[in-house]
């Protein structure tokens, strides 16, 4: 796969040749979504070039298909259904014929070419000249989006001009439903184990320039409606065509030299997730003539005013590194395109850009991306709060499956709430899900102060999950609380006693989960007292909860001054990389599990990690000799390291570390770097960019509910500025060369620390600044 290199511009990736072997990696980086829809980069007149360059996917998050998993050796309490999402309709289709030519790239040549991605309109724009086999040449503009104002639609626009060519012309709007998903192969990170169609057809439906197809998932039971509405700008009418599962709408015409003809393309897609199946075609047909009466140009605008909002809130501006600049941006679009923001949806490892992972989604909403929106849009942060509360009565009947006689046990990977991971060691067991559920809870509590959300959702999930820890744990005879046979964040580490990043969390929510029973008993006993009688809560459970955090066992090694990753990890064989071929990394591609487990071999930040959600529990010499130690066993084969090994790194004063670790992750997809971005974007590595600047280099930490900071400057930058929401103020962060400039944005005062100095902001003093070294 070739890595494409793009112009180094801050708001935008600009693509100036048309090349097969970028094709593949190019569909995921031009992708568009709303964090519903998701359109890969794939032209609208299609691809058909070389084997293996091209993944043409649609695809809705939280619409998935399911499907039994199938164990050779079957064990009580593995999961039993996995579910996975779907590739969905192409309703994007538009072809082009000159005569008895049809207008592709692969064919005749190519005059011009220019793509742009712009991340502050949200529109991909595409101008192509051509010039057919036979000398017919035009010019091919198109624009698309994907509406962030109404999740089930998008819109296109295709134009075409004549250069040379008089003659009969046809326009063809496609919508397709012969599609299939993307087959996993070894490679589990890819796409789903399952093969040929997921969505058999009902009926279809078509007018003049309206088409929809009415399918069923096999096994999940869901309705899905794929509708287009297609508008000509010549006033001639459409003819409808259907073969099997592809219907079509067509345009004849006389095309004369200079002229201009435009196709403007309308789609939408229903599904019965959302709503009742009997009301997804006229919800259908009412978005679609909504929007054509509307024109795609209103449609535009409002799509740029929407982003204008967001980068007001959320833009993060680094002077100095045009590279950084960019791959900041590109980043925070895409996790704008695939976060959910209905409270039914989350944000998958691969968003809505590929079908890597199936569609699941992971703790990495919590520990990665969920900060970036608490602190950039934080009703998006709230909504995907609303969907683990949503999730909170699966969660309880997988606890009772893992033998747990009270509690709730979130899935580790998940769309609607079952646990889908067949691979128990690296997935089931890693019960620190329900700790960085509570952990997120917990910053959005600290940052917020939205009562509300912990009287209705937010206190059940903490106390009900706090007790699966009393569950597992026990107390050993030196009568330390104990939490055995567990995974912690690093996947070459498995089924491990008091593992540290585990129990260290655990006692984070444990507390929480006590101080949030003592604060409603005190403050709102009435409600404390329904939410004790919704989930039988015994009045001596938070003092046990206490007891427990007080007494948890945290390994550290007195001999090396370092936190122990677990009981047993210092004891096992280094992996030995000097004599590991470079061609063997990802390790979990070229080595049997139990191979890796035998190792001291981590594949991403595990204590590290914690060093970084708990910082206020150790010292800067912990931190220094933990990350030393760590580093040096650490292939960083997941993307969800780089940024955490960073962060950490501008803690404790190795700034080209830092900055090192930081230029991986923030243009890790742009680059390319881990190969696989073909299959979709890492989101998780992208909100770790946003991490890097707040969390790293300008030192920002939130303990005790207060706000700190501790800036730095990178020699290569010149300066650096983000903005960030806190208990009801929007800051602006300034940081230059030995100075910070805070500036209140919003809000009626906020008060903070900078470096261990109190600063406090109001409308009477709203910009202070402040010196570092």
């Amino acid at each position: 796969m070739q890595q494409h290199t793009y112009p180094l511009e801050a708001w935008c990736i600009r693509e100036t040749s048309f090349d097969t072997a970028s094709h593949f990696l190019d569909e995921t980086l031009f992708a568009l979504g709303n964090g519903y829809i998701g359109l890969r980069g794939t032209a609208e007149e299609g691809y058909g070039g070389p084997a293996g360059t091209s993944l043409d996917g649609t695809y809705l998050n939280g619409f998935y298909e399911s499907e039994p998993i199938q164990y050779p050796e079957a064990a009580y309490g593995l999961a039993k259904v996995n579910q996975f999402m779907l590739n969905v309709p192409n309703a994007k289709g538009v072809e082009l014929w000159l005569g008895d030519e049809r207008f592709d790239l692969l064919t005749g040549s190519i005059q011009t070419y220019e793509r742009v991605l712009d991340f502050r309109t949200g529109l991909l724009t595409r101008v192509v000249e051509w010039t057919s086999p036979q000398g017919r040449g035009v010019r091919v503009r198109s624009r698309r989006m994907v509406s962030f104002e109404n999740k089930h639609l998008f819109a296109l626009e295709f134009e075409v001009t004549s250069l040379n060519y008089e003659g009969p012309a046809r326009l063809v709007s496609a919508l397709d439903g012969a599609v299939k998903n993307q087959e996993a192969g070894d490679d589990p990170r890819v796409g789903s184990a399952i093969s040929g169609p997921t969505l058999h057809l009902v009926d279809s439906e078509q007018a003049n320039g309206f088409s929809a197809l009415v399918q069923k998932t096999h096994n999940s039971g869901f309705t899905l409606i794929s509708a287009t509405e297609s508008v000509l700008s010549a006033d001639l009418p459409a003819v409808s065509a259907q073969d099997g599962q592809r219907l079509t709408q067509s345009w004849s015409l006389a095309l004369a030299a200079g002229q201009t003809v435009t196709l403007t393309k309308y789609g939408s897609y229903y599904s019965s997730r959302d709503y009742d199946a009997k009301d997804l075609m006229w919800r259908s047909q009412d978005t679609l003539s909504n929007a054509a009466a509307a024109g795609f140009d209103v449609l535009r605008l409002s799509q740029e005013q929407y982003l204008a909002d967001f980068w007001q809130q959320a833009d993060v501006q680094i002077a100095g590194d045009d590279a950084l600049q960019q791959g900041m941006h590109f980043n925070q679009f895409h996790l704008l395109q695939s976060v959910g923001r209905d409270g039914k949806t989350n944000i998958s490892a691969k968003g809505v850009t590929g079908e890597g992972y199936e569609g699941h989604y992971f703790w990495d909403t919590e520990i990665y991306i969920f900060p970036f929106f608490l602190y950039s849009k934080p009703e998006i942060a709230r909504k995907l709060l609303e969907y683990r509360y949503a999730g909170l009565p699966k969660a309880r009947e997988r606890a009772r499956q893992m033998s747990h006689d009270k509690g709730a046990l979130y899935p580790w990977r998940t769309i609607a709430g079952d646990e889908c991971s067949a691979y128990f060691p690296a997935g089931t067991a890693q019960y620190h899900i329900n700790a960085d559920i509570a952990y997120s809870i917990k910053m959005y509590m600290d940052a917020t102060g939205d009562q509300e959300y912990l009287l209705k959702a937010g206190a059940e999930i903490v106390m009900e999950t706090a007790r699966i820890w009393t569950g597992i744990g026990s107390y050993d005879r030196e009568g330390r609380f104990c939490i055995n046979q567990v995974t912690g964040p690093d996947e070459y580490t498995a089924l491990v006693n008091n593992n540290y990043y585990t129990n260290a969390m655990a006692r984070m929510h444990l507390n929480f989960a006590a101080s949030i029973a003592e604060q409603l008993q005190a403050q709102a006993p009435s409600e404390f007292a329904r939410i004790a009688a919704a989930m039988a809560l015994d009045v001596s459970e938070p003092a046990e909860w206490r007891r427990a955090a007080s007494l948890m066992r945290l390994p550290y090694d007195e001999a090396l001054q370092i936190h122990a990753q677990d009981d047993s990890f210092l004891s096992k064989k280094v992996w030995d990389f000097a004599n590991t071929p470079k061609e063997n990394y990802p390790l979990l591609l070229n080595y049997h599990p139990m191979v890796i487990y035998r190792h001291q071999v981590c594949k991403q930040a595990d204590v590290v990690l914690a060093l970084l959600l708990l910082s206020d529990q150790f010292t800067l010499e912990d931190k220094r000799r933990d990350f030393d130690y760590y580093e040096a066993v650490t292939t960083h084969d997941s993307s969800l390291s780089s940024c955490i090994f960073g962060i950490i790194a501008a803690e404790v004063g190795y700034q080209d570390k830092a900055y090192h670790y930081f230029m991986e992750t923030a243009r890790l997809d742009l680059d390319d770097t881990h190969g696989n971005t073909h299959y979709g974007v890492h989101t998780a590595a992208m909100a770790g960019t946003w991490l890097g600047v707040a969390y790293g280099f300008a030192g920002m930490r939130v303990a005790g509910g207060a706000l700190h900071f501790a800036p730095q400057l990178p020699k290569q930058w010149q300066h650096y500025t983000f903005k960030i929401h806190f208990r009801g103020a929007l800051l602006e962060v300034h940081v230059e060369a030995g100075r910070v400039e805070y500036r209140l944005l919003q809000g009626e005062s906020l008060s903070f620390t900078h470096g261990g100095e109190s600063v406090a902001l109001s409308l009477s003093q709203p910009k202070q600044s402040r010196s570092f070294e």
